[in-house]
């Protein structure tokens, strides 16, 4: 028998923050993801160190943009939603050498 916290919530479920208060990781969204950074297309080389968009595409087709921007030391990231309507793009797969869709 798992235990329970707060009679409610189980154990597996239950996290603690910097004070130690527990809290409950409660599930959003589930789906599906694309992650993809710029590059000059001369180049080929990335354009700014470390930036990189994410979509997320959760069970019920919704999509969700960020922009994640490295902070100064690098090892975390400033994560800006886009408001703004995802339009249908492709995406250049190195691997690849082709432009494929999204999803």
């Amino acid at each position: 028998m798992q235990k329970k916290n707060a009679e409610k919530y189980p154990e597996e479920v239950i996290t603690h923050d910097r004070k130690g208060n527990p809290e409950v990781r409660t599930l959003l969204d589930k789906g599906q993801f694309v992650r993809y950074h710029y590059a000059n297309p001369k180049t080929g080389r990335l354009l700014e160190k470390g930036k990189f968009t994410i979509l997320l595409k959760n069970e019920r087709g919704e999509l969700i943009h960020f922009y994640a921007i490295p902070m100064q030391q690098g090892k975390r990231y400033l994560l800006i939603e886009v408001r703004e309507k995802v339009i249908e793009r492709k995406v250049w797969d190195a691997r690849k050498k082709k432009a494929v869709e999204l999803w």
